[in-house]
């Protein structure tokens, strides 16, 4: 039986040091612990963590199935248990926290029981209320359960990640996560194969702009990210290593974000255009979930990424076009302009742009060597995706053509975060990329 727990256990002890600072991070977590069966442990997990006498237990009409109604039963044994059951199609928005916040008011500590937008419910409630929570993820369908952040919609409608705060504790049972619908874990795979992208937008704004970079986050998934897309066709196929291995990047993603304080390891310019999708497709929203948009995405920005990177000659960027009225006429009154002053923070003017293209050509030789190292083909990972049942275009998203193109065109709007999306688009090629570009 494989050791799920190596890297993960040492790290949460302190043992594993920062390879760059030689220091220990202050990780959130008391405990993680991956398992492929966890039947019968629930008290003696949660027991520890001192979550207080009155519990409850938060699921959905799914996930209630699937392993709530167990785990609240098993929880019995440490006070008076409470179970809260959400709608399937919970979003994490302000009028659901707010709603969970009323519902749970009564509980000392909440268990959430689920995946994706409840968890981020949950993960946000507490954190308003000061109260502990533990997680029992039911499906690795999103790279976010270790994270210290929040994915809200804002009454306003803008999307953005918060502050928020960890679970004190994660408890992962394989043989429930395997047991999921195989498109979810499909999609929590497109959503950690988006490593390529992220690195390649972060290493060349760190050369560029001379922002922070860590490689921290990348050590710690190089023996895992190999095990992960070796294993990613199991995926399809119920298979309880695979899942393994998949949350453990998971798990080890989120450490990274613990040492550097930021999700840029993970989180550039494919992320952005997901945010945008649920954002502003509004009834075109074909209803598919973030992971599965975000390796859409992954794939469209490998490819954009490597045709600018074959070109021997480095691009030259002109002042970014930006008028605050035509964001409003795209995005309305009130988040127009929120989105027009993110663009501003990282938008040229003539003379930003002209010293731009005076360091872009002195560093290009040797910048698309080290971009180049960093990437994975994107038709080796689109085969990646394909194998574990994931979207790997805009049509088999149920997205359209013309809403697709929006986002990989306007996705850059919604947060100051550089990436190559920035760049195609500063230089004129984004336009034709996407004209060309099969989705």
């Amino acid at each position: 039986m494989a050791d799920w727990n190596s890297l993960i256990r040492e790290v949460i002890a302190g043992e594993w040091r920062d390879p760059e600072t030689g220091k220990a991070a202050e990780m959130p977590f008391e405990t993680i612990r991956l398992e492929e069966d966890l039947e019968g442990g629930g008290a003696d997990m949660v027991g520890p963590l001192k979550l207080g006498k009155r519990l409850a237990v938060i699921s959905d009409h799914n996930t209630h199935e699937a392993m709530g109604k167990r785990i609240a039963k098993e929880l019995k044994a440490l006070g008076t248990v409470d179970e809260i059951i959400m709608p399937s199609d919970t979003h994490c928005d302000e009028p659901t926290i707010a709603l969970m916040q009323d519902k749970s008011r009564h509980a000392d500590g909440l268990i959430v029981v689920g995946s994706g937008s409840l968890s981020d419910v949950v993960k946000y409630a507490t954190f308003k209320d000061g109260r502990k929570y533990v997680s029992f993820p039911t499906a690795a369908s999103m790279n976010g359960y270790a994270a210290g952040t929040a994915s809200v919609t804002l009454d306003s409608g803008y999307k953005t990640s918060l502050p928020a705060h960890a679970p004190r504790g994660i408890f992962i049972d394989l043989k429930v996560n395997a047991a999921a619908p195989a498109w979810l874990p499909a999609a929590g795979l497109a959503d950690s194969l988006c490593r390529p992208t992220a690195q390649v937008d972060w290493w060349a704004a760190h050369r560029l702009f001379d922002s922070f970079y860590s490689k921290t986050p990348y050590t710690l998934v190089a023996e895992d990210e190999p095990r992960m897309i070796a294993s990613a066709a199991g995926l399809a196929k119920h298979d309880i290593a695979a899942q393994g291995h998949l949350h453990r990047v998971m798990i080890l993603s989120g450490f990274g974000n613990c040492f550097t304080g930021s999700s840029h390891a993970g989180s550039m310019g494919e992320h952005q255009v997901s945010h945008w999708i649920d954002m502003f497709a509004g009834k075109q929203h074909p209803g598919s979930i973030h992971g599965q948009q975000v390796g859409v995405a992954t794939l469209a920005i490998a490819r954009l990424q490597k045709e600018m990177l074959n070109m021997a000659r480095a691009p030259k960027i002109k002042p970014t076009h930006l008028v605050e009225d035509e964001f409003i006429t795209r995005y309305g009154r009130h988040l127009g302009p929120l989105c027009f002053a993110e663009a501003q923070k990282k938008a040229f003017d003539a003379r930003g742009a002209a010293a731009f293209n005076a360091k872009i050509e002195r560093l290009w030789p040797e910048l698309r060597e080290e971009l180049a190292a960093f990437m994975i083909d994107p038709t080796e990972m689109q085969k990646i995706i394909a194998s574990a049942g994931g979207p790997t275009t805009a049509s088999e998203l149920g997205l359209s053509i013309s809403v697709w193109r929006d986002a990989m065109k306007y996705g850059r709007d919604i947060r100051n975060r550089w990436s190559f999306l920035d760049l195609a688009d500063d230089c004129g090629l984004l336009d034709e990329f996407l004209a060309q570009d099969a989705q």
